[in-house]
């Protein structure tokens, strides 16, 4: 079975062997404005955090990412996007030119955070967390662009899925959990 679930790009924790770790709601990251945001805001909220970018051949994921999003923000569903440049050189802008080119291209009203890096010693502390808690089959380091993570509204289920993964795909799991 764990075999299966890695091909299909899933990895999940629960509760249970997630009792010793901090929640997604201690953390606090910076959006593409500059203004820090504080996760505990998120709280009772369905999540699906993204690593991003716009020179990807996932990047036309942006336009399931925001339908996601209007189908479900009034129900309880925040997406979140975290721009990276760590894979390829492909999130080269600023903060500025991302939020536009999203904007502009794909229609993105969900929220964009500030370009971080998502491996390695100057990962973001939110990336850390979400490596650490759902590696699963993964393993722990996050592959490439547009890796997804579905957080239950308590912050006790983080579910993993590939890049490969169409936000279309995982529309059933969040209205689960909504």
């Amino acid at each position: 079975m764990a075999v299966a679930l890695g091909l299909l790009g899933i990895g999940t924790v629960t509760a249970q062997n997630e009792r010793n770790m901090a929640k997604i709601y201690d953390f606090k990251a910076l959006n593409n404005k500059g203004v820090e945001v504080d996760f505990k805001d998120y709280e009772g909220k369905v999540l699906l955090i993204v690593n991003t970018a716009s020179k990807c051949g996932f990047t036309p994921q942006y336009d399931g990412l925001e339908a996601l999003y209007q189908k479900y923000k009034d129900k309880g569903l925040v997406v979140i996007g975290f721009p990276c440049d760590q894979f390829a050189h492909q999130e080269p802008g600023s903060n500025e030119e991302i939020a536009e080119f999203c904007r502009l291209n794909h229609g993105v009203t969900f929220p964009l955070m500030a370009k971080i890096e998502v491996n390695g010693d100057n990962a973001h502390p939110i990336y850390k967390y979400l490596r650490d808690a759902a590696k699963g089959t993964f393993g722990n380091a996050i592959k490439w662009n547009f890796t997804k993570f579905l957080i239950s509204r308590d912050g006790t289920k983080i579910e993993r899925f590939a890049p490969t993964a169409t936000p279309a795909s995982i529309d059933p799991k969040i209205a689960a959990l909504l």
